[in-house]
């Protein structure tokens, strides 16, 4: 019977905002939307294609596929206006203040004896332009609300979407 166990857990990551954090968040929002001008690019030149394959043999599965397409640039556009949105917020922060821009996972030795508690506190690593500054232990554990958090992780989850041929 093993006496302790390596356990993983969530940190939250904060940046103390400065004016190159900023400009690093503001290049990161631009190719992320960039990312998905590409992708909604792409989906326009392959569905094309198919779509004219598609209407010599059966118009009704056309424009099926077609609408399907629609929808699939719709939530592009809708990601990419998020971006947008949040983008303009980075550049209204003002220096100094904290931000979270993401969680990382963390390893903990928890021991038999060990109070859970303590061992499932929260941590919070706060770095100034990537240097970390302060390492902070926080009660009850950690919960990060999505918009808490500034990231252009947003647009990056839309994958490319397939084409089902019939």
């Amino acid at each position: 019977m093993a006496d302790s166990v390596t356990i993983k857990r969530d940190v939250i990551l904060r940046a103390i905002v400065t004016e190159n954090l900023k400009q690093q968040l503001d290049e990161e929002f631009s190719e992320a939307i960039e990312q998905i001008d590409q992708r909604i690019t792409q989906l326009d030149i392959g569905a094309r294609q198919y779509v004219t394959e598609l209407q010599r043999s059966d118009i009704q599965q056309a424009m099926a596929v077609r609408q399907q397409i629609e929808a699939e640039k719709r939530r592009y556009r809708q990601g990419k206006d998020e971006l947008i949105q949040r983008q303009r917020v980075v550049q209204e922060l003002e220096e100094g203040a904290e931000i979270i821009r993401g969680t990382i996972e963390s390893h903990a030795e928890i021991s038999v004896g060990d109070n859970i508690q303590t061992v499932l506190r929260g941590v919070e690593i706060v770095v100034r332009d990537d240097e970390v500054v302060e390492i902070r232990e926080t009660e009850g554990g950690i919960r990060v609300e999505p918009d808490q958090e500034v990231s252009p992780e947003v647009g990056t989850d839309m994958e490319t979407p397939t084409i089902e041929r019939p």
